[in-house]
């Protein structure tokens, strides 16, 4: 009896060891991505100012390096319970496949053209940074 058990108690830990060293890599250790949100107040909040701003966001800021996620567009009017927040007019929607490609779009020429050509009608700008799966 005494057998056995001095047995299993080497044979566990060498199976637990094997299973954790052949495991598939956990998830912190695979790049997360990043969503970038962003919520514009204009001060000229015409449909037709709205619509030139998604269309600058089109314009600008879809086809980066590493976006896997872009969207555009204004807010849905119709939205009105208690929990929705309407303090903006226009969202932008990016998700990045990993930090790194975040990086490289908040610096990139045509990110910074898209912000000096727009800033002008901002009354306010919020951005949302999160890591998502």
């Amino acid at each position: 009896m005494l057998r056995n058990v001095f047995s299993w108690t080497l044979v566990i830990p060498v199976f637990v060891l094997a299973f954790a060293l052949l495991a598939p890599a956990h998830a912190a250790e695979k790049p997360m991505k990043l969503a970038h949100n962003v919520y514009f107040s204009l001060q000229d909040a015409s449909p037709a100012a709205q619509e030139r701003l998604v269309a600058a966001c089109q314009k600008y800021l879809k086809q980066h390096q590493g976006v896997v996620f872009f969207a555009a567009g204004t807010l849905a009017q119709e939205f009105t319970r208690d929990v929705n927040d309407r303090d903006f007019h226009v969202a932008l929607h990016l998700v990045f496949a990993t930090k790194a490609d975040h990086d490289r779009y908040q610096d990139h020429p045509e990110h910074q053209k898209f912000i000096q050509e727009q800033k002008g009608n901002w009354a306010k700008v919020r951005v949302f940074d999160s890591y998502v799966e």
